[in-house]
């Protein structure tokens, strides 16, 4: 039995571009004599559509795509589609074959965790199917059935001795890894082979990673399909043997790289997705915003890359050289505007209010949102999108000014901890330099005033990070960080400060997920809120 793998890069309501991918991959399928091609979970539609669903001539849609897709497939295909009868709405897998759908698969285990809400929108399946492919029984699955052992264990006492499963799995760092090790123990558990096609592609907030694979009756793989890129793979699976010489193994990237690729996927797609051509972002000479530039730079090519560098009276000339030589080493195009004239124009404007009151952190902001109104006016004269430097560190606990370096339109680093940027900076230059030494030697500064560096307001960053992951992203309450041997003090006063910059991240542009609980769909808190750590 040949399968196919068609790990494409679908986008949510893209009806017709859907189904020419899918087409197209069929037909590739075909070529290769393939007994049938799977393609991703709601791949005719895109994943996921949210309150698309809600819309029914959106499912509608959905229903005469896949008859469409149906009369066309020159080769059996298993692909992923919305359906709706009596019973409600599905998320739904249509065998295709002889010109028909000859069979509708209903997904029965529904995330609702993290950035899941299918239970909002779909009904469960309840039916097991088990059809035959090459002579061979094939049982029918979507994404989450694996991960539970009921439907795979269900399918094997059904005669099942193959397992095809069609899924939109989004990434986390470790997901595939963790991912991969669950469906070998579902082959090897239940005798069977088991064949995973995974979508691949940004979609806002969300990436998916590909990594598509089959798994040998032992829990062998014995095929991987690239990480975060379109791929086809085609295995010749023999059910009466355990296992099988290996066909194709992509390697496991580092967790360090497949950030890198999953920030620059996230990017890219959600440029073409959108429809821009151009972005543009603020350079400081630090490191937050020459990792931004090299990501955009890789993602879309330099010359759609334009940095603005805009000094202030408190900008260091190191930091304008750094951002000069960022700005050679990636070979994006720049642009200088100076802030100090808008700045003391506002001065001006605001003195008779102001009078004789010393300043403070409103001159820091007023420089900032100074800044953020020249990128914006870029981005409405030149339709560049801007992109937003803010880190997760930052964001966490709200070093970051509203309505100024938090302006933009989307933010690839946003779920990045400041820790974790020095790590992507310097894997980066291994591939060849492209951030200044310098950049990465010297404290983070703000520079709003001066002789300001981060930890003049914040805890160094690897104690604070460790804080913020503990209370961010593992929920763990006061009293548990401290008892892990944390200052208390210090515990105390980071946790009021992400919960009091809880606004702040609501009117923030979005970006990139890559951990397991990033801020928007993943955590989601309340503005008015008296419950502390």
């Amino acid at each position: 039995m040949r399968i196919a793998l068609a790990q494409i890069d679908p986008t949510v309501g893209d009806f017709d571009g859907n189904l020419a991918l899918c087409l197209r991959a069929a037909e590739h399928a075909a070529d290769v004599c393939a007994d049938i091609v799977l393609l991703p979970e709601l791949a005719l539609l895109g994943y996921p559509p949210e309150d698309l669903l809600g819309k029914p001539h959106f499912i509608e849609r959905s229903m005469e795509t896949v008859e469409t897709f149906a009369s066309l497939t020159p080769c059996t295909a298993l692909v992923g589609f919305a359906y709706r009868d009596e019973g409600g709405t599905f998320n739904a897998a249509a065998l295709c074959r002889d010109g028909a759908v000859e069979r509708v698969y209903r997904k029965q285990r529904l995330p609702n965790y993290g950035v899941f809400d299918e239970e909002r929108y779909f009904e469960a399946g309840c039916e097991d199917v088990v059809v035959e492919i090459a002579g061979i029984p094939c049982g029918l699955s979507v994404c989450e059935d694996a991960w539970f052992p009921e439907p795979v264990a269900r399918a094997k006492e059904l005669g099942a001795r193959v397992l095809l499963n069609i899924s939109a799995s989004p990434f986390h760092v470790g997901k595939g890894r963790l991912r991969e090790l669950m469906l070998s123990d579902r082959a090897a558990t239940n005798d069977l082979w088991l064949a995973y096609c995974n979508a691949t592609g940004g979609q806002d907030e969300l990436v998916f990673d590909g990594r598509s694979a089959v798994m040998a009756r032992d829990g062998g793989v014995v095929a991987r399909a690239l990480p975060f890129a379109e791929d086809f793979l085609v295995v010749d699976i023999h059910p009466e043997t355990d296992a099988a010489p290996e066909t194709r193994l992509e390697p496991i990237e580092s967790p360090v790289e497949e950030m890198y690729d999953a920030l620059k996927l996230g990017l890219r797609d959600y440029i073409r997705k959108n429809g821009f051509s151009d972005v543009v972002l603020g350079l400081s000479g630090g490191i937050d915003s020459a990792l931004t530039a090299a990501l955009a730079a890789d993602a879309l090519g330099a010359a759609r890359v334009h940095g603005v560098l805009m000094p202030s009276r408190y900008s260091s000339e190191g930091s304008i050289a750094d951002a000069r030589e960022l700005v050679r080493l990636t070979g994006i195009d720049a642009i200088t505007i100076p802030i100090e004239g808008p700045f003391t124009a506002f001065q001006k404007s605001l003195a008779p209010v102001f009078g004789d009151l010393p300043e403070d952190v409103t001159e820091e902001n007023m420089q900032a949102r100074v800044r953020g109104t020249l990128l914006m006016a870029l981005s409405n004269k030149f339709g560049w999108l801007v992109l937003a430097t803010g880190n997760k560190s930052e964001l966490s606990v709200g070093y970051s000014t509203l309505y100024g370096d938090m302006v933009g339109g989307f933010a690839p680093i946003k779920d990045i901890f400041k820790t974790k940027v020095y790590d992507l900076v310097r894997w980066r230059n291994t591939q060849g330099e492209v951030i200044p030494a310098a950049t990465i030697a010297k404290p983070p500064s703000a520079e709003l005033r001066p002789d300001q560096t981060d930890q003049d307001s914040l805890p160094p960053y690897d104690t604070l990070d460790a804080i913020l992951e503990a209370y961010v992203e593992q929920d763990r309450s006061a009293e548990e960080i401290v008892g892990s041997g944390q200052d208390e003090a210090t515990v105390r006063r980071v946790i009021r400060l992400v919960d009091a910059a809880e606004y702040k991240r609501r009117q923030g542009a979005i970006g990139v997920k890559i951990t397991p609980k990033a801020f928007g769909k993943d955590r989601r808190m309340p503005l008015t809120n008296r419950f502390g750590g």
